[in-house]
């Protein structure tokens, strides 16, 4: 396992991070067990998870896991999702987040969370009033670095900039979405992370299963995420990520190497990434996105697998400018 700094926090981190939204969900508590003593014997001291992720039962799981560990590990979770039914149970509002960060401290057993996530942004709330929330529990010593996920570009930016001038702690790690058939990420959120010097940890390496070589334009796996999940099944429903992902399928095939460990190599050889988040429901599949670890790609394959894809469209639209 290869290591590397997360942005500029100077702690350690493994080039791969393991995400546990499906614990207590779609993984039973042994199999959660089973897929993260795999992850420590791999040499993964990073770890993902969120307070909705199966309404919290996922950090419990993690947290009885790391109770032996804990100061060996990097641990992250998030907030803003719904916790509940009531109109204050979601956002990033000071009172909800002062009340969710002490939930996922008692649920992953811990002191301290190494990075806490905005999950979203929240319009109904200032940002500044986010930031001296997010820097309170910084002095407090509950949370170490702040991160973003799901922000865009001029979002985070923004962020960044509110932050300095009212003497905030500010935003260390960005958690984008992003694999080879959404690689929007690369027009702004990447550029911005590597001239600000920000980690970024994307999530959805996979893309939900679509670049596994499951499916193709016209195979699908009926079991799978993006037949069942409603939100998966929006989120890939266009016939070019099908015709992307067979491609990148029949790619893999021709290279001898199992399609989720390409996916998740790609996404680690961008320079601007620090640690892709795989994920997992079983050993099997754990497997195959754990061998990316020592995956090395070589520059050619990996404008080979970029050119699967449409061109990423410029910032500025002028196509003349885009380096040769």
């Amino acid at each position: 396992m290869q290591y590397t700094t997360l942005g500029r926090t100077g702690v350690q981190v493994s080039r791969l991070c393991f995400g546990t939204m499906s614990f207590g969900g779609d993984a039973d508590e042994d199999t959660s067990a089973k897929m993260f003593r795999r992850c420590r014997e791999a040499g993964i001291n990073f770890f993902d998870s969120a307070n909705i992720y199966s309404r919290g039962r996922a950090e419990e799981i993690l947290g009885g896991l790391i109770r032996s560990c804990r100061d060996e590990l990097v641990i992250t979770s998030k907030v803003c999702g719904a916790m509940g039914p009531g109109a204050n149970d979601r956002g990033l509002s000071r009172r909800h987040i002062l009340a969710q960060v002490e939930g996922s401290l008692r649920r992953l057993g811990t002191d301290r969370l190494d990075v806490y996530f905005c999950h979203h942004s929240d319009p109904a709330v200032p940002v500044a009033e986010t930031l001296r929330t997010m820097d309170d529990l910084v002095r407090q010593g509950k949370v170490l670095y702040l991160g973003v996920s799901n922000w865009t570009a001029w979002q985070t930016a923004r962020a960044l900039g509110i932050s300095q001038r009212l003497h905030l702690a500010g935003v260390h790690v960005l958690q984008p979405m992003y694999n080879l058939a959404k690689r929007t990420a690369e027009v702004e959120i990447l550029p911005l992370a590597a001239a600000e010097g920000l980690a970024v940890t994307p999530y959805s390496p996979l893309g939900g299963g679509l670049l596994t070589g499951k499916y193709t334009t016209q195979r699908k796996d009926e079991k799978g995420r993006l037949a069942t999940n409603k939100n998966y099944s929006i989120r890939y429903g266009r016939q070019v990520y099908y015709e992307v992902a067979e491609r990148f399928s029949d790619y893999a095939k021709k290279a001898g190497v199992h399609p989720a460990t390409l996916a998740v190599a790609w996404v680690k050889a961008h320079p601007a990434i620090t640690a892709p988040i795989i994920g997992a429901r079983n050993m099997e599949q754990l497997e195959a996105s754990l061998a990316a670890a020592d995956y090395e790609m070589s520059p050619r394959q990996y404008e080979e697998i970029a050119a699967l894809t449409p061109p990423v469209p410029m910032a500025t639209d002028r196509d003349e400018e885009r380096p040769a």
